[in-house]
């Protein structure tokens, strides 16, 4: 039997329950360390960021950037700003990586798939034909073509405005 290895997730499974404080409120609060927080483009009421623990290369979410675990409780400018972004990165991804489909997605609540619950964000995971593989299904591994850091500098330099 041949091992595959993914020790970038025994990191998601520690800090899934224990991490202290919320992940989106520390990448909104970022300021000068947004690129280590994988922050790609900050509004005035939501921002966007890369999903550290990604489906595919480009994941990214859409969150907004008060602390509410409630889609109903969103402002009118705060749910209009999300949905913004969310038009905007299909237009910046479209451009650095030509996706041919996307997946748009609220994980409302644990059941659900949410992995954050107190705070509510949009995933916005591109596709592409022929990315799904043999590996999620019999070794729980994801491949990525790129790392983070290089995705986050390519969306971030092509955002509408970064010039």
């Amino acid at each position: 039997m041949e091992h595959l290895w993914a020790p970038w997730r025994m990191e998601y499974i520690e800090l899934v329950d224990d991490d202290p404080g919320c992940v989106f409120c520390r990448a909104w609060e970022s300021g000068a360390q947004q690129a280590e927080m994988y922050v790609i483009h900050r509004g005035s009421a939501a921002f966007v960021l890369l999903n550290k623990f990604p489906y595919v290369s480009g994941h990214l979410m859409v969150a907004p950037a008060r602390h509410c675990g409630d889609l109903g409780a969103l402002t009118g400018e705060e749910a209009l700003e999300v949905h913004r972004l969310t038009t905007t990165a299909l237009g910046v991804l479209a451009e650095t990586m030509a996706p041919h489909g996307y997946n748009l997605g609220w994980n409302l609540g644990r059941v659900a798939g949410a992995g954050i619950v107190d705070h509510v964000h949009l995933h916005v995971v591109p596709r592409w034909a022929g990315d799904t593989n043999f590996m999620p299904v019999l070794a729980d591994v994801k491949v990525m073509p790129q790392h983070l850091e290089e995705t986050r500098a390519r969306l971030a330099a092509a955002w509408p405005g970064s010039q």
